[in-house]
């Protein structure tokens, strides 16, 4: 997850806390259930920005705007602003799409194809402050064809690259003129998405409205508001008390609403797994011997039944164990003995209270995890006390981001990251030495000429099968010279007032909240009869 990213989360939890403390923020919709078209959700943070052209709802599912394509139920990729999905020519490298009669922006003027090339030219320009645009390495011109054809050539054949055509489209007519770091266009975006921003009241709630024009047909839930509300526990608090709807919630406290029959709960699978950076600058962590320690330290099963109370998955690297790119043969059991073991022959013997020792140096060091956040806290903590057993200290501390950022480099952090769809879209950011300390990723700095070819060989070849045995390598080398220890894959937790009919949730990503959830397709919502 980048900064902006990660930051936005835990804006947008204040967000609620703020507003459900003070009042129901949605009028009708909350507290008593008279309206089915209105919701108030409570979420854990806020974006810095609304705008694609920096990252936002760059994985889809946006409700300001549409991309080319968008993801189904089953994640599958659908038309959106296309008509239809890409022609695609035999040598992989060009890619054309005709997009769809008759969508225009919430302000009335019509989508072109110049909007299209405005805005992955501007994600491209390296003036623009958008981390993710490594994404896009493979696209070497994007250009129109008229108003209404739009074709992309790429530098190399790129499997996955119809898939990152769901970024969203914004206006040239509007965010043409700014500069896309600073302009008005960050805070007040307009789209061709099945809602409109309404009102942002930062660090308490996001309006949105229904957009009447909305190409696919005016969306029947005619208001969503996002409280924002970063503690998880006064969330499920306001929750409980009526000033929400539904909320984003850890298992152990969505299972506090089991027996509510005005309320059901929905668990979403996902690729959001929690870890520890291990910052290679850190005198202790840069350590490969303590990486690998720690590695085999952790007990991944008892974070899952008593943290996750069972609503997750162990995780054994960046990709969960169900995931078809998964390389079986690094799964592990917790092994205190051999994590004893791997110190003793670096040179980390036992202190007299325990913590091992080498050259002077104590094997201690600081993680730091979001405070609000309990599912963090807990897997901190939990850490904390396997590291102890092998002789390591960790000494756990809350912060907020803005204190924990600057620190990364050297501190060890409770991350959360994970992208759905192809390895390439997660891994390549996390873990690709070239983009050490880039914002958000690589927070580990990690640095590894093995994991830099496997992710430069997955991302360009086109053979499956050369593809897979590029992951596994990689997935092989992270257990040898661990950068982060994995730790679990969660499932995401929402509960929400039974009031609607339609709603589903799909495989998620780290980021959930705005885009994912039960109201991922809240366009197609219909109140219950």
């Amino acid at each position: 997850m980048t900064v902006r990213r990660i930051r936005a989360a835990a804006a947008t939890a204040g967000v609620l806390a703020s507003v459900a403390a003070c009042s129901a923020p949605g009028g009708g919709g909350a507290g008593g259930g008279d309206s089915a078209t209105s919701v108030v959700i409570g979420v854990g943070y806020e974006p810095d920005t609304f705008s694609p052209l920096l990252g936002y709802g760059k994985d889809g599912n946006s409700k300001i705007f549409d991309g080319l394509l968008t993801r189904d139920e089953n994640l599958e990729l659908r038309p959106a602003l296309a008509e239809a999905l890409p022609e695609v020519a035999d040598d992989g490298l060009t890619y054309t799409f005709t997009l769809r009669d008759g969508v225009k922006f919430s302000d009335g003027e019509p989508l072109t194809a110049a909007d299209v090339v405005f805005t992955y030219r501007t994600v491209l320009d390296d003036r623009t402050n958008n981390v993710h645009k490594s994404e896009l390495d493979a696209v070497d011109e994007v250009r129109a064809q008229g108003d209404d054809k739009v074709v992309f050539t790429l530098k190399y054949p790129y499997s996955p690259f119809a898939a990152r055509t769901v970024l969203p489209i914004v206006p040239e007519h509007l965010a043409g003129g700014q500069d896309p770091n600073t302009g008005s266009f960050n805070t007040e975006p307009v789209g061709t998405g099945p809602y409109l921003l309404a009102g942002w009241s930062k660090g308490e709630k996001l309006v949105f409205r229904a957009n009447p024009g909305y190409w696919g047909g005016a969306p029947e839930v005619k208001k969503i508001t996002m409280a924002v509300i970063e503690d998880d526990n006064v969330r499920a608090t306001r929750l409980r008390s009526g000033d929400l709807d539904g909320a984003v919630l850890p298992p152990e406290l969505a299972t506090t609403f089991g027996d509510d029959a005005g309320r059901k709960t929905y668990r979403a699978t996902s690729y959001d797994f929690r870890a520890v950076t291990l910052p290679t600058a850190n005198k202790v962590t840069g350590d490969r011997a303590i990486r690998r320690a720690l590695d085999s330290a952790v007990d991944r099963a008892a974070m899952v039944d008593k943290i996750l109370d069972g609503a997750g998955r162990p995780a054994f690297g960046p990709l969960p164990l169900d995931d078809p790119w998964f390389a079986r043969d690094v799964e592990r059991d917790q092994d205190l003995a051999g994590a004893r073991q791997i110190l003793e022959r670096a040179g980390w013997r036992p202190g007299e209270d325990g913590i091992r020792v080498k050259d002077g140096v104590r094997a201690s060091f600081t993680l730091r995890y979001p405070a609000g956040d309990k599912v963090r806290q807990d897997h901190a903590l939990a850490y904390a006390s396997d590291a102890k057993k092998a002789g390591v200290e960790v000494k756990v501390e809350s912060a907020t981001w803005e204190v924990i950022e600057p620190r990364m480099k050297d501190d060890a952090v409770l991350a959360g990251f994970g992208s759905t769809g192809d390895p390439d879209f997660g891994l390549y950011t996390l873990l690709h030495s070239s983009l050490a300390g880039d914002g958000f990723n690589n927070m580990a700095h990690y640095d590894n000429a093995a994991v830099d070819e496997a992710l430069e060989s997955g991302r360009r070849s086109q053979d499956p099968a050369a593809r897979k045995a590029a992951y596994d390598t990689l997935q092989r080398e992270l257990v040898e010279d661990p950068g982060y220890t994995f730790l679990t894959h969660i499932d995401h937790v929402y509960v929400l007032a039974d009031r609607w009919d339609g709603l589903t949730t799909q495989v998620e990503p780290h980021e959930h909240g705005y885009a994912s959830g039960p109201w991922w397709n809240a366009e197609d919502w219909r109140p219950k009869k």
